[in-house]
């Protein structure tokens, strides 16, 4: 499956949780209806990826964890915030530069209009 039809599938599958849940829950409750909704749409994924640290050739364990990994491609970080900072881009980078993934996206459902809180990022 091509980069474009996996964002794509992912954001219309974004927009309709937040259609029916709205703004304002934590991350934790779009990450739950996520993971319902991208089953329902035949999406292959895992949620809270480990994603540990190479340094001098060690693994090292930093507790650092991708919110979702879509068909093995695409990185998904998810956020409830008021807006979205450079820091929170800076993490989806470094989650992807580690991984190796060259597509992510940062989803802010703390918006009105969901559109507005998507984020797509490439290496």
């Amino acid at each position: 499956m091509l980069y474009e039809n996996i964002t794509e599938k992912i954001i219309n599958t974004a927009i309709s949780v937040h259609k029916e849940l709205g703004p304002g829950l934590l991350e934790r409750a779009y990450c739950e209806c996520l993971s319902y909704e991208f089953k329902n749409a035949g999406l292959n994924f895992k949620r809270e990826v480990f994603l540990p640290v190479v340094y001098q050739g060690m693994s090292i364990d930093c507790n650092f964890r991708i919110d979702f990994l879509i068909e093995n491609k695409v990185i998904i970080e998810i956020k409830s915030v008021e807006n979205i900072k450079n820091i929170h881009k800076a993490q989806l980078m470094t989650y992807m530069k580690l991984s190796g993934k060259k597509v992510g996206l940062l989803i802010n459902f703390n918006t009105s209009i969901l559109k507005n809180g998507i984020k797509r990022l490439v290496l």
